[in-house]
């Protein structure tokens, strides 16, 4: 239990330098705890004491050498600091006063997923180390490798795939891309059997589509194609089919918008890479086709694609799951056959899955349901439901808060533009004033890729 009066507590003059500041912004608490001694006179050994730190470690922390990572550690310090939870991407602390901090400081709706999701994001230029990951020991230049190196750097994919959930590719891309970049140094230095080779590759393929999302998702997406179009030649080189068939799926998505027929071409291709493709994996591929369809306006087409995709899910269990296709799921298929209707402009098919799909996705997956909810919100529109299309666009404003991701932004733009049509429902006003104001401060900022605008 903290006390109610701490001795290390900042007063509020030394929390308003920029210096302190600074310092809590990045998790920088060596330099906090040397700030504190140096402008609020707290002794190392006080700061030791209340913080459950031993004081040789306050010391060397103070001197720029290690980091606090641990969420729990964090929050302690934040307590007996007293360092209001927005400063640090955590939840207003139990001793706060919240009608006193800055309302422009505060996540707009306090939500407990954003401000995880700001901690997680905060703590990284140690994002690796801030989420569990060892450091990646790169073998030396002639070293013979086993098939153990592959096996690891494939669990090391899994393991910063799961910050896709959470973070969005405007984050995540310069790790995933570190990535890749290391394992291509591997394979140009190393020594290895053929077999090991082959799953190297199989590997470099996987981390180029990884980091190829990640770039499309942040808006990169001359970047993205290149990716992909390097993730299909190294799956082709290492015979891996599946993972040849997921980059032509990507470079599908990445076409559609820009040349239907091109997507619906790739994506046939991409279900044409081994003869039956099944479970997740064809799953994946077949719903990836079914959109490609979708957004051309093939409505037979679609349909199916979709059964297909269904009948490929029936299978799973069957062979083992690549973890890069473990997401797909009867959820998952779902969402994609909602969307697939809304863009063929059939609400009473779209609402329902829609619908019932999202009251199962988890708040914390922010990114993917605020995208997931603009063609509900879309839909709705499409059926004369104005008050319900607005009521769920203020619901993916409020989810894309903190997200690095452009297309929840850019798929609701069209929803907020209809929207502003509607100025007799009081929703829809909402839902336009909401929208700019979410923008503001954005593109004030100069990230001109974030102004909402008609896609």
């Amino acid at each position: 239990m903290i006390s109610k009066r701490s001795a290390v507590a900042l007063p509020p003059d030394v929390l308003e330098r920029a210096d302190v500041r600074d310092a809590i912004t990045r998790h920088d608490f060596g330099q906090l705890f040397a700030l504190a001694r140096k402008w609020a006179g707290i002794s190392f050994s006080k700061i030791a004491e209340e913080c459950d730190i031993k004081p040789e470690r306050v010391g060397t922390l103070a001197r720029g050498q290690g980091r606090i990572t641990s969420f729990e550690k964090i929050a302690r310090i934040a307590d007996v600091m007293r360092i209001p939870g927005y400063m640090l991407g955590l939840a207003p602390r139990a001793w706060e006063d919240v009608g006193v901090t800055p309302p422009a400081e505060r996540p707009r709706n306090g939500d407990s997923n954003v401000l995880r999701r700001q901690f997680i994001k905060s703590s990284a230029l140690g994002l690796g180390a801030a989420f569990g990951l060892p450091a990646l020991d790169l073998p030396r230049q002639g070293r013979r490798l086993g098939a153990d190196f592959p096996a690891a750097l494939r669990r090391r994919a899994a393991r910063l795939r799961e910050l896709d959930n959470v973070l969005g590719g405007g984050d995540t891309f310069s790790l995933y891309h570190a990535e890749y970049e290391s394992t291509k140094v591997v394979l140009r230095q190393a020594a290895y059997s053929e077999s090991v080779g082959r799953d190297l590759l199989s590997v470099l393929s996987e981390q180029a589509q990884q980091a190829g999302w990640a770039a499309f998702d942040g808006g990169q997406h001359e970047r993205a194609r290149q990716l992909y179009q390097a993730s299909h030649s190294a799956a082709v080189d290492a015979g891996d089919a599946d993972l040849a068939g997921n980059a032509l799926a990507f470079l599908a998505y990445e076409s559609i918008g820009k040349d239907p027929s091109a997507a619906v071409e790739l994506a046939t291709a991409s279900c044409n890479s081994h003869s039956t493709p099944a479970g997740a994996v064809g799953a994946l591929l077949h719903e990836r086709r079914a959109w490609a369809h979708a957004t051309a306006g093939n409505v037979r087409e679609t349909e199916r694609a979709l059964e297909m995709a269904e009948a490929a899910l029936a299978t799973s269990g069957h062979e083992p799951t690549p973890d890069w296709s473990a997401w797909v799921d009867r959820v998952e298929l779902q969402i994609m056959t909602g969307r697939c209707w809304t863009e063929l402009k059939r609400p009473l098919r779209a609402v329902p899955v829609l619908s019932a799909a999202l009251a199962q996705f988890s708040d914390t997956h922010a990114r993917d349901k605020a995208l997931y909810s603009c063609w509900l919100a879309d839909a709705y529109l499409t059926a004369g439901e104005v008050e319900e299309a607005a009521t769920t666009a203020i619901r993916v404003l409020d989810l894309a808060t903190g997200v690095a991701s452009v297309r929840p932004r850019q798929q609701i733009a069209t929803v907020i533009a209809l929207l502003e049509g509607h100025k007799d429902v009081p929703a829809a006003t909402e839902a336009v004033e909401r929208a700019r104001a979410y923008v503001a401060p954005l593109a004030a900022s100069g990230r001109t890729d974030l102004r909402i605008q008609s896609r």
